[in-house]
């Protein structure tokens, strides 16, 4: 093995590692206005302050704006915004470390497809590895738990979401610029939600007490100054994870990098301590250990 190859592992790990402290502060800041904010909206504000920053950064770089494989791209685009809808959707009813904990099946998933959707050999210890840290998700979960609730089966679609959407990254960051990847990504989020904000009306009436159903059909509003706030901030810190899980994936194979994501269930803890006084019983920590313990042999 070079040492070249190694530096690349070392690089992909740390914008592995930066992705995830990023995306998981957008996640503490979506849950705290799930109760004011609908889905649609918020996903369509971030994605919207995502291209005003993107595209003048890439004119400035003289980049396209489509690039030769975009159908490729708008693919992912669309895969990846089911799978965050799903997400957002999880954690306006569960604990931000309940639908982190479901959605860590994702590097099981993204494992069992590397192989056979790009010809990734993976290797027997980190199929231990994994295997070991998705044994630490099941201990956090616990059956009989909320992991049984319709929320967290939309935990568990948003996982087979991002596994599918990081393959296709490791493909086409391979030859498209990483920020370019990340502004078709915005645009598709700006349409989906654009549509499922137009939608919503048409279902308002079934709203009941879900909390899942109120965040995905509430009607648009005004945002005062605070919500303004917050929902720009998770524009920004979108659009910088995006681009930190592309440059990931595009140092080392994704069986590599996607267990270095399990580093969201310690951001879950902190935050949910934090901010929604969620305090992680003797199970979630014993099932942190493994995960924990399984990333780190990975590393």
């Amino acid at each position: 093995m070079t040492s070249g190859f190694i530096d690349n592992r070392r690089k992909a790990a740390l914008f592995a590692l930066l992705a995830v402290a990023v995306a998981s502060s957008q996640d503490a800041i979506v849950k705290q206005l799930s109760d004011e904010i609908s889905a649609s909206q918020t996903v369509f504000i971030r994605a919207v302050v995502s291209v005003a920053m993107l595209i003048p950064w890439m004119l400035w770089r003289k980049l396209a704006l489509f690039p030769h494989n975009s159908r490729l791209v708008l693919l992912r685009g669309l895969i990846l915004s089911v799978a965050y809808f799903s997400f957002v959707l999880s954690i306006s009813a569960l604990p931000i470390a309940t639908s982190v904990s479901i959605y860590f099946t994702m590097p099981f998933f993204v494992a069992a497809l590397a192989g056979w959707s790009l010809g990734e050999k993976v290797k027997a210890y980190r199929w231990i590895a994994i295997t070991a840290g998705f044994a630490g998700v099941l201990i956090m979960v616990r059956p009989g738990s909320e992991a049984f609730e319709p929320a967290a089966l939309l935990a568990l679609v948003a996982a087979i979401g991002y596994a599918v959407g990081q393959l296709i990254s490791r493909h086409v960051a391979q030859t498209t610029a990483p920020i370019v990847i990340t502004n078709l990504q915005s645009v598709v989020f700006c349409v989906v939600s654009l549509a499922a904000g137009l939608m919503a009306p048409l279902f308002a009436d079934q709203m009941g007490d879900s909390k899942v159903l109120g965040f995905l059909l509430r009607p648009w509003l005004w945002p005062d100054g605070r919500q303004l706030a917050l929902l720009v901030l998770t524009g920004v810190l979108a659009t910088f994870g995006s681009l930190f899980f592309v440059q990931a994936y595009r140092h080392a194979e994704a069986n590599f990098v996607a267990p270095f994501e399990y580093s969201a269930l310690l951001w879950a803890v902190v935050n949910g301590i934090l901010f929604f006084g969620d305090f992680p019983d003797a199970y979630t920590w014993a099932g942190a250990a493994v995960v924990v313990g399984a990333g780190g042999w990975m590393l």
